[in-house]
């Protein structure tokens, strides 16, 4: 009789490497490890005018669909999203340094996607912060 040992454990295997690559629910609540070089980062243009209100442009160039319009992380694609969406006006973003909100928008985790090569530019990452913590207002 012929043996399917080869077969059985390929199924057995990619059944494994499935499993391993999924995200447990806990583990999406994880808070953010933010590292201390960022977390003490001081915001160079916190005191800046947007007049052109770029950090609103960015903000609905990248954010928006996620976040929301009013950034109460209820936007279009919120909802296919494993991820709990930031509410930026639940006051969770007002008592975060500059420097946490840009680690986790520059860099981000699971769903958040990284904005590094997306907005490169230092001033338009800083703008997109002032504005994001205006919605928190």
């Amino acid at each position: 009789m012929k043996t399917n040992a080869p077969i059985l454990i390929a199924i057995v295997l990619v059944a494994m490497s499935m499993l391993a690559m999924t995200v447990l629910p806990e583990e999406q609540d994880k808070p953010w490890e933010v590292p201390s070089k960022y977390e003490k980062m001081k915001n160079p243009y916190a005191d800046a005018t947007d007049d052109d209100n770029l950090g609103k442009i960015l903000y609905s160039k990248h954010c928006k669909s996620c976040h929301g319009t009013k950034g109460k992380g209820d936007g279009n694609k919120a909802a296919s999203i494993d991820t709990p969406i930031g509410d930026f006006t639940d006051g969770s973003i007002a008592g975060q340094s500059d420097g946490s909100i840009y680690y986790k928008t520059v860099f981000g985790r699971d769903d958040m996607p990284s904005f590094e090569k997306k907005i490169a530019d230092e001033e338009e990452r800083w703008l997109l912060i002032n504005y994001m913590k205006k919605l928190a207002q």
